[in-house]
């Protein structure tokens, strides 16, 4: 069975898938979900089918996109093939049946519903589009839809955290070049010239700016948690060949 975490109140169905419950093997065991990644396409194909039953739907209904760090965002109006969507990092539905999907490996996955549960979202938040402003950009596709701002929930789900996260002068820069309060998301590093980076507090404030009325953050750490969660910069470290990535769902109730 595909394991997941949630966030108690979310309204709308939802899952932060952990690595535990697939079927891959090797460096993407076991419930690989990145339809890019080396590993064997139909151990990918079971891994989503067993998330998207998990949340009661259809394997061809759990949608995915081409991650890039960007702010897009695609208003999802009917579903599209496993492996075929649009370069973008994050999607908003009202479309009851349709799960979004976003895969992780250290990044944020940052889930929305409104509180009715019928309008909902999903994005891929790594430093750079969290900066840039995919949650708000996530927030303003939502709103288009009749949402109020007030009435969002927003759920960071696990990602790096601070403790593990060191971070060089380039990210430093980049946040505090958009606004100097970003300097309280930084711990001093154990290197000169390197800080730890709060990416999940990041996050939840950027969402609580925005507006939105109740942020919850789950407060896992993908690298510290081997045995629950891949992470791209354990891999970095240890100097190691691919790995896998978790998703993270939420659809319409």
């Amino acid at each position: 069975m595909a394991e997941s975490l949630t966030a108690d109140t979310m309204p709308a169905p939802h899952g932060f898938f952990t690595r535990r419950g697939g079927v891959s093997t090797g460096p993407f065991s076991s419930l690989n979900c990145s339809l890019s990644s080396p590993d064997d396409p139909a151990a990918v194909l079971e891994n989503r089918g067993r998330v998207a039953r998990s949340l009661d739907t259809g394997p061809d209904r759990l949608l995915g996109l081409t991650q890039v760090h960007s702010t897009r965002v695609v208003t999802v109006t009917e579903p599209w093939a496993p492996g075929q969507g649009r370069q973008a990092d994050a999607m908003v539905t009202s479309l009851p049946g349709l799960a979004l999907g976003i895969v992780t490996a250290d990044c944020a996955p940052v889930l929305f519903s409104d509180a009715s549960g019928r309008i909902v979202g999903a994005a891929h938040a790594g430093w750079r589009g969290a900066v840039a402003g995919v949650l708000e950009a996530t927030i303003d596709a939502m709103t288009a839809l009749g949402v109020a701002v007030g009435d969002i929930a927003a759920a960071v789900g696990p990602c790096i955290g601070q403790a593990s996260y060191e971070v060089g002068p380039d990210l430093r820069d980049a946040v505090l070049g958009r606004d100097d309060a970003g300097s309280r998301f930084f711990a001093p590093g154990q290197r000169d010239g390197r800080w730890q980076f709060d990416l999940a507090g990041y996050c939840a404030e950027r969402l609580a700016v925005a507006g939105v009325g109740h942020v919850i953050v789950t407060g896992f750490d993908t690298l510290a948690g081997e045995d629950s969660f891949f992470s791209h910069r354990r891999r970095t470290l240890r100097n190691a060949g691919p790995i896998g990535h978790q998703i993270s769902v939420i659809r319409p109730a």
